[in-house]
C-alpha cells in the first residue's frame, strides 16, 4: 500500500434546526436616521449572528475588535451607500504600534484596497488602522481608484495623528464604482472622534461593514495563553459570492497577545486556511476578500517568537476559533441559504488534503440538490470526494449522515432512508443556528 495513500477516509456531514426559527429572519430594509450608530441603534439595522465557536478553553465575552487591550472601533453613516442610511463607514484603531498581518483574494482582478494592503504589508509589519467602506468595492477602477485611496489614506492618518503606511483599508461594494471620496473625506472627523472601546463601538464597526448581509458578525474570546490572560476578537462581512479562496468577505481580527512579526503572519494564514478558505455557498471568489489581523502586544504576555512553542500553539487554537465561529456565520448567512451543512473530514494524510475533500463536497451542486430535496443520496457525497484530487482507496471510504452510518469499507450499508430523510427534512425546516458544536479540525463548512 503507497504510503501517500490515506488507509481510511470518513466523511461526516452535520446540521441541525434553530431553537428560534424566527430569530434571524429579518428584513433587509431597516432604516434609522443616524449619523453615530451605538450598539442599541445598530440592532435596528441587523440583527446579530449566532456565532458557532468550536469548544476550547476559551470563553466567549462582548466586545467584538474591541475586547483585546488597546483597541477602539465606530461605525457610522457617510453617504456611501445608494440605499439607506445604515451605516458604512468603519474604524478599528490601536494605541500602538501592532504587529500586523494580511490574507487577500486569489481574484487576478484585485479591488485597489486590496492592491494597496498588500504593498502596505510588504514594506511595514506594523499598522495602527484599519478603514473600511461598504457602497463602492473599488475594483476595476484602474489608477483612479488606487489614487482614490491613497488620498483617503493620506486624509485618515493625518486626522489620527499615524503615518500613512500604519492605516489600511478594506472596500466592500459594486465592482467597478470608484468611493464616493467627497463623502467617505467629510466623514472621517466625525468618524474618528466617535471612536471608542466599548461594545457599542464594536457594534456599530461590524454593522457599517455589510452589505447584503442579513446578520452582523462579531466574536470575541478570552482564554490563557501560558500564564496570561489573551483576548482575541473579530468582525467579519459576507453573503454573496461566497467560495474558497476565500469567501467574498472582510474581516478584521485583534488580539492584546505579543507576537513577533513572522510568527504572527504564519498563524494568521494557518487559521484562515482552517476557516475562511473552507466555505462556499455560490462559487464565486470576489474581487475584494480581505482579513486584517492586529497584534497590540498590551496583555501582558511574553513575546511569542517560536511557531512550536506551547504559547503559540495556544494562540493559534484561539485564533482558530474566532475565525472559524466567524467564517460559519458568513456561510449561514449565504444569500439564498437555507441551512448550513458542516462536511468534516478524518483520515487523510494531512489537513490540506482533509481540506481538499471537504470543499470538494462542500461545493457539489449535486449534494446541495440531494440535501435541499432531502435524499440522502450518499452516492453524491462518495463521488464528490472521489473527484476532489486526494488519493484514497475506495474501499475503504466511509460515510455518515449525521449519526446515520451510510456507507462503511467502500460499501453501502442498510439504514433506515425514511429516518435519514426525515433527520434531513427536520434540519431543513429552519435557517440553522444550532450547530454540532464538535468540528473536525478538517472539517469544511458549506
Amino acid at each position: 500500500m503507497c504510503s501517500c495513500i490515506p488507509q481510511h477516509l470518513f466523511l461526516h456531514l452535520h446540521f441541525a434546526t434553530s431553537p428560534n426559527p424566527r430569530a434571524f429572519s429579518s428584513s433587509r430594509n431597516f432604516r434609522t436616521r443616524a449619523v453615530l450608530t451605538t450598539e442599541n441603534h445598530a440592532s435596528s439595522y441587523i440583527p446579530a449572528a449566532p456565532i458557532l465557536l468550536p469548544e476550547g478553553p476559551w470563553k466567549q465575552i462582548p466586545g467584538g475588535v474591541t475586547a483585546a487591550e488597546g483597541f477602539k472601533a465606530a461605525g457610522i453613516y457617510g453617504g456611501l451607500r445608494a440605499v439607506g442610511e445604515k451605516p458604512d463607514l468603519a474604524l478599528v484603531t490601536c494605541d500602538v504600534d501592532a504587529i500586523s498581518a494580511g490574507s487577500f483574494t486569489t481574484n487576478v482582478v484585485a479591488a485597489a484596497p486590496v492592491l494597496y494592503c498588500k504593498r502596505t504589508l510588504d514594506i511595514s509589519n506594523t499598522a495602527r488602522a484599519v478603514l473600511t467602506n461598504a457602497g463602492q468595492a473599488n475594483a476595476a477602477t484602474g489608477e483612479a481608484g488606487y489614487q482614490d485611496v491613497i488620498e483617503c489614506v493620506e486624509n485618515l492618518a493625518k486626522l489620527l495623528k499615524m503615518k500613512p503606511e500604519e492605516v489600511l483599508v478594506e472596500s466592500t461594494g459594486v465592482i467597478g464604482q470608484r468611493i464616493k471620496k467627497g463623502a467617505l473625506l467629510n466623514s472621517l472627523p466625525i468618524l474618528v472622534n466617535s471612536l471608542s472601546s466599548s461594545v457599542e463601538g464594536a457594534d456599530s464597526a461590524a454593522v457599517a461593514i455589510t452589505t447584503t448581509d442579513l446578520v452582523s458578525k462579531s466574536v470575541a474570546i478570552e482564554s490563557m495563553v501560558g500564564e496570561t490572560k489573551v483576548r482575541v476578537g473579530g468582525m467579519a462581512k459576507g453573503s454573496g459570492m461566497i467560495h474558497p479562496n476565500m469567501a467574498t468577505m472582510l474581516g478584521v481580527i485583534t488580539t492584546d497577545a505579543r507576537v513577533t512579526s513572522n510568527v504572527w503572519r504564519k498563524m494568521v494564514q494557518v487559521a484562515v486556511n482552517r476557516s475562511f478558505n473552507q466555505i462556499t455557498v455560490d462559487g464565486d471568489t470576489s474581487t475584494n476578500d480581505t482579513v486584517i489581523a492586529l497584534a497590540s502586544g498590551l496583555s501582558g504576555l511574553g513575546c511569542i517568537s517560536s511557531a512550536d512553542s506551547d504559547e503559540a500553539i495556544q494562540l493559534q487554537a484561539c485564533l482558530d476559533a474566532v475565525m472559524q465561529g466567524l467564517a460559519k456565520s458568513i456561510a449561514w448567512d449565504g444569500e439564498g441559504a437555507t441551512c448550513l451543512i458542516e462536511v468534516s473530514v478524518t483520515g487523510a494524510n494531512s489537513e490540506a488534503e482533509a481540506a481538499k475533500v471537504a470543499r470538494s463536497v462542500a461545493s457539489s451542486s449535486l449534494v446541495k440538490a440531494a440535501i435541499y430535496g432531502r435524499d440522502p443520496n450518499w452516492g453524491r457525497i462518495a463521488a464528490a470526494a472521489g473527484y476532489s484530487g486526494v488519493s484514497f482507496h475506495q474501499n475503504l471510504l466511509r460515510v455518515e449522515l449525521g449519526d446515520i452510518l451510510l456507507m462503511d469499507g467502500g460499501e453501502p450499508q442498510l439504514f433506515d432512508r425514511s429516518a435519514a430523510s426525515s433527520y434531513l427534512r427536520k434540519a431543513g425546516e429552519t435557517h440553522d443556528t444550532a450547530m454540532d458544536q464538535d468540528v473536525d479540525k478538517h472539517g469544511g463548512v458549506i
